[in-house]
């Protein structure tokens, strides 16, 4: 399959071309800090974003709603949301 844009550089504003799911972990990172992550079922998400020094709390996240943040971590204590996916 070609790629008209395999010779593009990325960038945070390039479309994302790795996703996976995230489990909420309190110690264990994410394995990419991605661009953003979406959110399947919507609520709150605890997480330290990327050279953070402290976490922060998204509330009332909606479903299918997007957080364009740059997390190192998202946190199972404080995070109600499910099935959240991380786009790199």
């Amino acid at each position: 399959m070609s790629d008209e844009f395999a010779t593009l550089a990325q960038s945070p504003l390039t479309p994302s071309e790795h996703a996976f799911a995230v489990t909420p972990d309190d110690v264990v990172a994410l394995p990419t800090i991605p661009k953003y992550l979406y959110v399947g079922t919507g609520g709150s998400i605890a997480l330290r974003t990327k050279d953070a020094s402290a976490d922060v709390s998204f509330l009332n996240v909606p479903d299918g709603g997007y957080l364009y943040v740059r997390a190192e971590f998202v946190r199972a204590s404080g995070t109600t949301a499910t099935d959240i996916v991380a786009c790199a």
